[in-house]
């Protein structure tokens, strides 16, 4: 266990020594392969992990070594060149975009990783955006330079053209395939060659550049050197006048510009043969930004609602934001936070500004993947499990009583395919709610609801995948067996014309009070994703205030249960024009059932659909299948958007109905002979077509 006590003795690093970064791509590109290697170079691990072989580090899950996926982001901790880096390791399946989400939301930089032959897939496309979302500094490494087909080229064109990135070569390819050797740094125009040494850890470095690539290699630096000149103006001088720039004048450069979001410096290598990843190492430490960096965050005084910042020292008053929480078997409840400012001690507590809750924080912890390193404290700029908080949920901001902060929630994307399932047996039904519970508080974009009519459980999630994985864990670990029906998906229901001055009235006369409630409410129909919105135009008291939360309760139930097919029905807005009222007979509840009766009468009068979700589609097959895969996607309703070439591979770019994709991996295997593969994600919602809902009315 010496090298665990190596990271708890250096912990206390200073800031600008810190580096929090998460190793994010497309599935497939070699996520996980680079972390194993980032931990095998840095000394934090003796051998390298191998996924083929099911003994990584990262991918702990028995799920994911089975698989060869990664399905939840683990985090761990290690040390490069006097540099402490935090490391977030996440999943690339669209399935689990939630954890993409909540650890770009934590982390300080990212290492984006793109596959040298595939280029940039759709996947990398989101989890970019979603960095872009966070403002988050990334370098790219471009892996893979040893499969057949790698374009080093071509695919840094694709991260400029498709990501709208400014990218700086900073690596350029010694041979390509099998003939990879190793790489040119273009900043100090050295090659270094990885042909000796079968596990990567010795390279060798000379200043001859061999003689093919010696031009491109010479034209590549002059580029660099430009891009990095026209973002500092006393570079810029000394460029345009011809005068030699320090190499270290350019990497202090290159790091402000990475930084301010300007370049993204690009690397390139083979992650499973050991080559060229210490490069990726010293850029993470060179190039990504500390704590200190990023000076402060913001966030909103829950008192004034004014924005408020703070800085990332440890002087500071103490703020986190639990970013995850995760169910253990040893330890109970791990809540993952990111300490932003301040310093936390174990046996302490906290405050819970999002839910005005004092939590005691018993233990915390350093994680390496699913071990667990208990510490006495915890510092601004650590990535840290705490053991006692019950209450806290992901996006939840834990800060000092005294100087109460909200920090920027983390937001998740809606399920889109849901599953019913009952226990095996009676007797388990209360478990069978209580599992389910627990595996909604680790899972954001999991709900359950169950449907009172039916008794049936409904659990969604982000697609059939997600599904699969979480019915596997509660027979897992929870020792808990379901059965299952078939994946459903998740209509809704909506109007498509307005319905005005739409009256209901709920009067009944019974021994004692009676009950009263009258509304009158226009109903029209909103732009598709808008979701629902409620506007009261009481004038002159016609229906008391205290009343109008009633109504509106009243309208979201009709609303949950649906009109025309028991759909959640969305993206509409019911507003409140009239009503009158009842000295002693109304009520609340008299108020919420005329609110849901009104719903209930506008919505046939506005012309009842249904939306469906529509899918992003890209189908990669060779190019003599590319006509069978085309008819068959516009024989499920779908569109096709283009088609691109790719190596000897033709992509098809298309959106269709979630509702005409199921079991669609066995049927492409069999249109291709088993040689195409295919990315899906939840693009939009879409009216289904009149004879579909007809049909399904007609059950």
């Amino acid at each position: 266990m010496a090298q665990q006590s190596v990271i708890t003795k250096n912990r206390n690093v200073p800031l600008d020594k810190i580096r929090n970064v998460g190793i994010i791509a497309h599935i497939d590109s070699g996520k996980t392969t680079t972390t194993e290697r980032f931990l095998f170079y840095t000394g934090r691990t003796y051998k390298i992990g191998d996924i083929d072989e099911g003994n990584t580090q990262m991918d702990w899950m028995p799920q994911e070594r089975e698989r060869g996926i990664t399905i939840v982001s683990a985090a761990t901790t290690t040390f490069w060149k006097g540099t402490r880096i935090n490391i977030i390791d996440t999943p690339g399946h669209v399935d689990f975009t939630a954890e993409v989400e909540r650890s770009l939301r934590v982390l300080d930089g990212g290492v984006v990783i793109f596959d040298a032959e595939e280029g940039v897939q759709s996947q990398s496309e989101t989890v970019w955006r979603q960095a872009d979302k966070y403002k988050v500094p990334r370098i790219c490494f471009i892996n893979k330079m040893d499969k057949l087909g790698a374009d080093f080229e071509a695919t840094v064109g694709e991260i400029k053209d498709r990501l709208g990135a400014n990218p700086a070569v900073m690596t350029y390819p010694i041979g390509k395939e099998q003939e990879f050797k190793g790489i040119v740094d273009l900043l100090e125009m050295k090659a270094k060659y990885w042909d000796k040494d079968p596990q990567g850890i010795e390279f060798t470095e000379t200043d001859q550049i061999p003689e093919e690539i010696k031009g491109k290699v010479v034209e590549a630096r002059a580029k660099l050197v430009e891009k990095i000149a026209e973002t500092d103006d006393k570079l810029l001088d000394k460029y345009l006048n011809g005068q030699e720039i320090s190499v270290t004048d350019l990497k202090s450069a290159l790091r402000k510009a990475v930084i301010a979001y300007k370049l993204i410096p690009v690397y390139c290598g083979t992650s499973l043969r050991n080559k060229a990843v210490q490069p990726v190492l010293d850029a993470v430490v060179d190039y990504l930004p500390s704590p200190l960096d990023l000076k402060e965050i913001k966030g909103i005084d829950p008192k004034t609602n004014a924005e408020v910042s703070r800085k990332l020292a440890p002087e500071e008053k103490f703020a986190a934001l639990a970013f995850k929480i995760q169910l253990d078997p040893h330890v109970g409840k791990l809540t993952y936070s990111r300490i932003y400012s301040g310093v936390l001690e174990s046996g302490s507590y906290v405050y819970n500004i999002n839910r005005n809750k004092q939590e005691r924080v018993s233990r915390v912890l350093l994680m390496h993947a699913n071990n667990r390193e208990e510490i006495d404290k915890a510092y601004a700029g650590e990535i840290v499990a705490l053991v006692g908080p019950k209450d806290t949920k992901t996006g939840d901001t834990l800060a000092d009583q005294n100087a109460p902060i909200i920090l920027e929630q983390i937001t998740f994307p809606e399920p889109v395919i849901s599953l019913a399932i009952e226990p095996k047996t009676k007797a388990d039904q209360e478990k069978l709610s209580y599992t389910l519970q627990r595996l909604a508080e680790e899972d954001p974009t999991f709900k359950v609801k169950v449907n009172h009519e039916t008794g049936q459980t409904i659990m969604s999630g982000m697609g059939e995948l997600h599904l699969e994985i979480l019915v596997d864990r509660m027979k897992r670990e929870m020792g808990m067996d379901v059965n299952v029906g078939k994946p459903q998906v998740a209509y809704k229901e909506t109007v498509t014309k307005p319905a005005l001055e739409v009256e209901a009235k709920y009067i009944k006369q019974t021994g004692g009070h009676g009950q009263y409630g009258h509304a009158v409410i226009n109903l029209e129909p909103l732009g598709r994703g808008e979701g629902f919105k409620f506007v009261n135009k009481i004038k002159g008291g016609t229906i008391p205030s205290e009343f109008i939360p009633s109504v509106e309760k009243g309208v979201i139930e009709a609303m949950e249960k649906g009109v025309l097919l028991g759909y959640p029905m969305t993206d509409m807005q019911v507003t409140l024009v009239d009503g009158s009222y009842h000295d002693v007979d109304s009520s609340d509840i008299a108020f919420k059932i005329t609110g849901s009766m009104a719903l209930q009468d506008a919505a046939k009068q506005a012309g009842l659909t249904l939306i469906e979700p529509i899918m992003k589609l890209e189908v990669t097959v060779p190019e003599d299948f590319m006509g069978v895969v085309i008819g068959d996607i516009s024989s499920k309703r779908g569109k096709i958007l283009g088609t691109e070439k790719r190596a000897r591979a033709v992509v098809i770019k298309g959106t269709v109905p979630l509702a005409e994709m199921s079991g669609y991996a066995t049927i492409l295997r069999s249109l291709t002979e088993g040689r195409g593969i295919f990315y899906m994600e939840p693009s939009h919602y879409e009216e289904v077509p009149q004879n579909l809902v007809k049909a399904m009315l007609q059950k």
